[in-house]
């Protein structure tokens, strides 16, 4: 597999290791038409994903050789997507070494991603935000959705209620009071990212926020 940019200029991926997270990340990519490989000893699975993808190899993700002989180290962004720890970092190490411009891996635990970022892997953990993003929506019925991107830095989506409704964004203080930046309104499932601060909101508009968890926080029992 030749490193390439499909028509529209995306970037090309390779998803290592199909477990649950592995398996996922590959049908959400498939689902968006988005150019990938997968890689798994598991004949099995790989006979599903080539259903979802031409590039679906069988291989031993420990052997450097035989990732080579299929293409990985041509692909633009990879994912390492293993749980064994001690597999897990030496994959993200042969990958480091043979010039991936972005390696992305899942960390079991917070050693675990100490490790994978000194070799240069960024770093995800789908269990704590899945669990971070479950915890705000059951803490508070107006967040439909929570993601957390660093320790100040969060995005959620907040359902406007009577609070909130016949009041414009500027009105509302959004910035000025609670710290927050409205980055994009939904409305009627139209999601509009040119925001308009004199916008008069309606009740059940969905608002897109970023701001720390303590300002979201704030705002979400005011609006």
């Amino acid at each position: 597999m030749k490193r390439r940019k499909l028509r529209d200029g995306r970037l090309t991926y390779a998803i290592l290791g199909l477990g649950r997270f592995g398996m996922a990340l590959a049908i959400e990519l498939a689902n968006k038409g988005v150019d990938f490989m997968v890689v798994d000893h598991d004949a099995e699975k790989i006979r599903y994903m080539r259903e979802l993808t031409e590039n679906a190899f069988i291989a031993d993700v420990s052997d450097p050789v035989a990732l080579k002989k299929i293409g990985v180290n041509t692909i633009d962004i990879a994912v390492v997507c293993i749980s064994q720890i001690d597999l897990s970092i030496l994959l993200t190490l042969d990958l480091v070494n043979m010039g991936i411009p972005r390696v992305i891996a899942k960390a079991q635990s917070a050693k675990h991603g100490v490790i994978l970022s000194k070799m240069g892997a960024e770093i995800v953990f789908p269990e704590r935000d899945m669990a971070l993003r479950l915890a705000s929506r059951l803490e508070n019925s107006k967040t439909l959705d929570y993601v957390r991107l660093s320790e100040q830095v969060n995005i959620t989506k907040i359902r406007v209620t009577d609070k909130g409704k016949d009041h414009t964004i500027l009105d509302l203080k959004i910035r000025q009071k609670y710290g927050c930046n409205v980055i994009a309104v939904e409305r009627k499932y139209q999601v509009s990212d040119a925001v308009d601060p004199n916008m008069v909101l309606k009740k059940n508009d969905i608002i897109y926020v970023t701001g720390s968890k303590e300002h979201l926080e704030s705002l979400i029992k005011h609006i």
